[in-house]
């Protein structure tokens, strides 16, 4: 088999400072999900701490900004009446069949108490970033308590009650600006591909698990989009113990052309760290450099980002992802290696590291490179061969 190569895609280090947005409240840190529930939503102030403490909060073009709850005027730009009144009586206590059916009550998406509160500041905290930039207050934003790309316009799933990725979207959109939303969440973002599979104005792409082994079992690159919207969802499905090297191939090969070729006026990212190796409900063997070195060539493109936390359940390595990936975004690179900073076993409660915000390179099982690289490889051929003639890449 012939070794991966690359070759110089464009993207890099943005030459000039910009100015940050990290979107945080300590509201964010009261209630929340159950205990029970896998979704942690400390992880946010988890990262904050180590911002804070690393001094890459503080400074020139930096700044921390409060989320603004959703009204339920914006909420109902995409979600339905039905859905938003089963969400405000699943606060209060009360649910029915219909509430099933909307799938609130699982283990997945629980009722709990001021659960429409919660999730209205938590997902509010993107459409304060999309306004930021809008005005021209930040060219990037962070929200990390973001990210629910499972939610549907009338239903739950997969820990996400209200969609704030559509939201902000439909904001910038609503705004005449071309959106480019890049997910490299290990679950496919179905939610916004569903909302916007039949529009041209809004790319999205997802690199993800395979839908034949994760949740929520979408997001082939047969999945295109429709009609107008045809060449504009790009999926990029990947094999269990996807690791570095292949993974950053599939997106210089698959994605990033693409994204590129749109040129969008904003770039919406979605940073779940459930890639990662270890991450307890899914099964990619990645390392933080990876999707750090692709936050860097995106950022390197020059547009304004909004980016959103996501998944991450191995709670260590999410907030050290996050951290990282925010040095990315606002250009410090200072402590990513460095040894002295501390975080073992002392900021992160991670024994087994000991310090910087880059992971150590993991070693992938060499028995399994072969399968693993032949099926991303089948999966970059097909999404070249249906996606790139649409938007007249070779």
């Amino acid at each position: 088999m012939s070794p991966i190569q690359f070759q110089d895609y464009g993207g890099g280090k943005a030459a000039a400072p910009a100015d940050c947005a990290f979107i945080y409240s300590p509201d964010l840190e009261m209630g929340g999900y159950p205990e029970a529930c896998p979704f942690n939503t400390h992880r946010a102030g988890k990262t904050r701490k180590i911002l804070e403490d690393m001094g890459l909060l503080s400074g020139p073009h930096r700044r921390e900004a409060a989320p603004v709850p959703l009204t339920e005027e914006e909420l109902l730009r995409f979600h339905l009446p039905d859905y938003l009144a089963a969400l405000k009586a699943g606060q209060e206590g009360r649910y029915d069949l219909a509430s099933a059916a909307m799938g609130l009550g699982t283990p997945d998406c629980p009722i709990f108490p001021g659960m429409y509160d919660y999730i209205r500041l938590a997902a509010g905290g993107s459409l304060t970033g999309a306004r930021l930039i809008l005005k021209g207050e930040a060219h990037i934003a962070f929200n990390p308590s973001g990210g629910f790309h499972h939610a549907h316009a009338g239903r739950a799933s997969g820990f996400c009650y209200i969609n704030d990725v559509v939201i902000a979207a439909m904001e910038f959109a609503s705004a005449g600006r071309r959106v480019a939303i890049l997910d490299i969440d290990v679950h496919h973002g179905d939610g916004q591909q569903d909302a916007f599979y039949e529009r041209n104005d809004v790319l999205t792409i997802s690199l993800h698990e395979s839908g034949r082994t994760l949740f929520p079992g979408t997001g082939f690159e047969s999945e295109i989009g429709r009609g107008p919207g045809r060449g504009f969802c790009v999926n990029v499905p990947l094999p269990v113990g996807t690791y570095d090297l292949i993974y950053e191939y599939a997106f210089l090969e698959a994605a990033f052309p693409v994204l590129r070729k749109f040129d969008p006026d904003v770039i919406m990212l979605e940073l779940g760290m459930d890639t990662l190796a270890g991450d307890p409900l899914a099964h990619l063997n990645l390392t933080n450099n990876v999707l750090a070195d692709i936050v860097e060539r995106v950022r390197g493109l020059g547009k304004p980002i909004l980016a959103v936390g996501g998944g991450g359940y191995h709670i260590p390595n999410t907030v050290r992802g996050w951290a990282l990936c925010w040095s990315v975004l606002i250009g410090d690179h200072a402590h990513q290696n460095d040894l002295g900073v501390g975080l073992g076993g002392v900021m992160l409660e991670n024994t087994d590291w000991l310090g910087g915000l880059r992971d150590r390179t993991l070693l992938s099982d060499g028995g399994r490179r072969g399968p693993i690289d032949d099926e991303v490889r089948r999966v970059v051929a097909a999404v070249q061969r249906t996606i790139f003639p649409i938007h007249g890449l070779a």
